[in-house]
């Protein structure tokens, strides 16, 4: 008899989850679940949003490409820009497209099923609100910063570290989550938190009323896929207890497992990220902090093109040994 197909549930947004998904879809035996932050504001996206009143298609069209099988076919295509037609410089194909099926079909879920359905993707990509809203940051100075784009690109070379962040709903009173996010993780076997931007990819979805109490009720195991790098304006000078600390604290619980980047970079790239004020992130694995967790640490780097990310074969394939390991 054949083994159950094991539920992995990720969480995420931006290059990070697509970087994951991108390994993890060509894994046998497992049904993977997608769950994508709706608080992208920069680029198309934000000008699609703003103009039409969408939900951004940017992080979930990110999702669909990494799980689709014709991804290398499609991807040049479906994120190349216009340069002609005034309007339409700036955005690109995938983008547009998604807006439409949405529009069309009335639904954004609606929308990314249907063009899931034409790349033939393999699983399921939910938003993790349909409500509208911006992302908001609080910093220690008691200033605010409005919206993912600004968060994530600080506007001076100094900014104070951020306090919180939080949602503030468009239209309506409250936001919640979209209920088949709560079903996805109530009944996953594996939950994958990240990597990306802490907050302005990852906790977006996190801080989503709903979200954290499905994540203390769940049976799953719960992983977080620590960054590689730390971000200016975002996570200065953080180790790699204080990204754990961080995502805990949001979701009022332990992971299960923390996976880690072990390869440091050389030192000429280093120096590069160094200008950009951006540091590789420590793990002491011997240090007691860890107690409860399991620590997974081994070279999941990649640098090609001279960007410091995670590899995705290296990170499915850990991930493949951490699942045959239960």
């Amino acid at each position: 008899m054949k083994n159950q197909r094991k539920k992995v549930v990720t969480i995420g947004g931006g290059t990070g989850q697509f970087a994951l998904l991108l390994g993890l879809r060509d894994l046998a035996d497992i049904e993977i679940t997608a769950i994508v932050s709706m608080a992208d504001s920069g680029g198309s996206t934000g000008r699609l949003r703003d103009e039409l009143g969408i939900l951004p298609p940017g992080d979930a069209l990110k999702c669909i490409l990494a799980l689709s099988p014709y991804q290398h076919v499609v991807r040049n295509v479906f994120l190349k820009r216009f340069a002609g037609d005034r309007r339409l410089r700036g955005h690109n194909a995938g983008n547009l497209l998604l807006t439409m099926l949405s529009n069309y079909t009335g639904s954004f879920p609606t929308g990314v099923r249907a063009l899931a359905e034409i790349l033939e993707v393999k699983g399921t990509i939910l938003p993790v609100t349909i409500d509208k809203a911006t992302l908001v940051a609080e910093l220690t100075d008691g200033k605010r910063v409005y919206g993912q784009a600004a968060i994530t690109i600080p506007q001076t070379s100094q900014r104070e570290r951020i306090r919180e962040i939080y949602l503030v709903p468009h239209h309506g009173e409250c936001i919640s989550a979209y209920p088949p996010v709560l079903d996805a993780i109530r009944n996953a076997d594996y939950i994958i938190i990240g990597p990306g931007d802490l907050y302005t990819s990852i906790m977006p979805n996190l801080i989503v009323p709903g979200v954290k109490e499905a994540l203390r009720e769940t049976n799953a195991e719960v992983f977080y896929v620590v960054n590689i790098m730390t971000k200016f304006g975002e996570t200065d000078r953080f180790g790699g207890y204080d990204f754990v600390q961080k995502i805990e604290g949001c979701i009022d619980r332990m992971v299960d497992g923390v996976i880690y980047n072990a390869q440091k970079p050389e030192g000429g790239l280093l120096t590069q990220y160094r200008a950009e004020k951006a540091e590789f992130v420590e793990i002491c694995v011997q240090d007691p902090c860890w107690k409860g967790r399991t620590i997974y640490a081994c070279d999941l780097l990649d640098t090609a093109g001279g960007i410091i990310r995670h590899k995705s074969e290296k990170l499915a394939q850990l991930i493949k040994d951490i699942l045959c390991r239960r």
